[in-house]
């Protein structure tokens, strides 16, 4: 097969319900992967960038999520990028390889050389015409996106040893108790055909596991564990990963852009800021034009849906993101925040490092802000949807549940 003929997938694992339990309020009304960051869609960062992909035939997403509530953004998406998107949706979880495996032969309709694997809830430029390109080079199945993070937070991802001039995986631990490297897992894969041998082999293993007659306690408590997970249930860090690291198939592709996990509403707010950023280079064309004195003042990166309205008189970012049909009224000043669709925000309204909900309002000389740490529970304000804040009431590093009136301020606290 030459290389004008081979072909590309790319499948996205979007997750379901019982896995964005961390995003809530805001997953109580729309799903995680359809969270808007800088003014898209959360799954439409990496799938516009499948588009730079050579040859890419289909791009898969992988989830429990119902197919209607999906139907509608990837039948718009299909259009707007020309290459066909199916969602597909488990009858239970299967893994994050297992999901893969299950769905093969749907994948390899194409018969495509390459599958790229992708994680939803990742932020990053996503390089992946250039991870194909170092992953044809070194021959192997698979190569892995990875970053070099501090010391101190390596332990919350997947570690990896690569050889330095390789770049071969030669280990490779998940979430480890002690400090194994500084070069972490991203999410980000691509394969060649042969990870679908490697997954059977996978599922394999665990089967003649189970059959083994001398077990210790802990290796019978293990067992009696997995029993409770389908057969075919398959992770990719623990089950394929570790298995092959030294023998040659796999290796490593490192970016040195940004790279994030959007696990909490607070790391969707730096998220957004990081893609408002790359817009400047990628999609200027999305960004708020600052020089038209007919317009509100614009400082920074700033994304404002077509359809929102914003008085000339207010002042809007840096990191600032406002959705469809939002009103924003005299004098009001956004810094780094989400406004959502339906959202206003009357006269001379301050927001500032908070996430205001579909359809909420915010009254006048009100004030709702967090203080932008974006790893503490209460590190930034969230507004869930409806929510009204009253004139001259002041929010601070709280959680307001949806439908809620305030009427009088509250500082870090969780309104049910």
């Amino acid at each position: 097969m030459t290389s004008s003929q081979e072909r590309v997938v790319a499948v996205i694992l979007v997750g379901g319900p019982t896995k964005g339990t961390r995003f809530r309020p805001l997953s109580l009304n729309v799903p995680k992967p359809l969270f808007p960051l800088a003014g898209q869609p959360m799954i439409h960062h990496p799938i516009s960038v499948c588009k730079r992909i050579p040859n890419l035939a289909q791009i898969y997403l992988i989830g429990f999520y119902e197919e209607r509530e999906f139907a509608l953004y990837v039948s718009s998406i299909s259009n707007e990028l020309r290459i066909p998107v199916r969602y597909l949706k488990e009858d239970k979880p299967h893994g994050s390889a297992g999901g893969l495996y299950n769905f093969r032969d749907y994948v390899m309709e194409d018969n495509p050389s390459h599958i790229f694997l992708l994680n939803c809830d990742v932020c990053c430029s996503f390089p992946l015409p250039e991870m194909l390109e170092a992953h044809k080079r070194y021959g192997g199945m698979g190569t892995v996106l990875v970053i070099k993070v501090s010391a101190e937070s390596a332990n919350q991802f997947g570690e990896l040893v690569a050889d330095p001039i390789t770049n071969e995986v030669l280990h490779y631990t998940e979430k480890p108790e002690t400090f194994v490297s500084d070069l972490i897992n991203c999410g980000v894969y691509v394969f060649t055909q042969d990870i679908f041998t490697a997954i059977q082999d996978a599922i394999m293993r665990r089967n003649d596991r189970a059959n083994w007659h001398r077990e210790t306690s802990l290796e019978a408590l293990q067992s009696a564990t997995k029993a409770l997970l389908p057969a075919d249930f398959v992770r990719l860090d623990q089950d394929i990963l570790s298995p092959l690291s030294g023998k040659k198939m796999l290796y490593t592709y490192e970016t040195i852009d940004f790279w994030e996990q959007i696990k909490t509403p607070g790391m969707s707010l730096k998220c957004s800021a990081l893609y408002l950023s790359q817009f400047r280079h990628t999609s200027p064309h999305l960004l708020a034009g600052g020089g038209d004195t007919r317009c509100a003042t614009i400082v920074g990166d700033v994304y404002i849906h077509p359809s929102a309205k914003v008085h000339l008189t207010a002042k809007i970012g840096p990191n600032v993101s406002i959705s469809a049909n939002a009103r924003i009224g005299a004098g009001v000043r956004l810094i780094s925040c989400l406004i959502l669709d339906d959202v206003e925000i009357k006269e001379n309204a301050v927001v500032i490092n908070s996430i205001v909900g579909w359809k909420s309002s915010i009254g006048r000389w009100a004030r709702v802000q967090g203080d932008g740490d974006y790893n503490a529970k209460l590190g930034i304000t969230i507004l869930g949807e409806a929510v009204a804040v009253e004139d001259e009431v002041v929010v601070v590093n709280s959680i307001v549940l949806p439908n809620k009136t305030l009427n009088i301020s509250v500082q870090e606290e969780i309104i049910l």
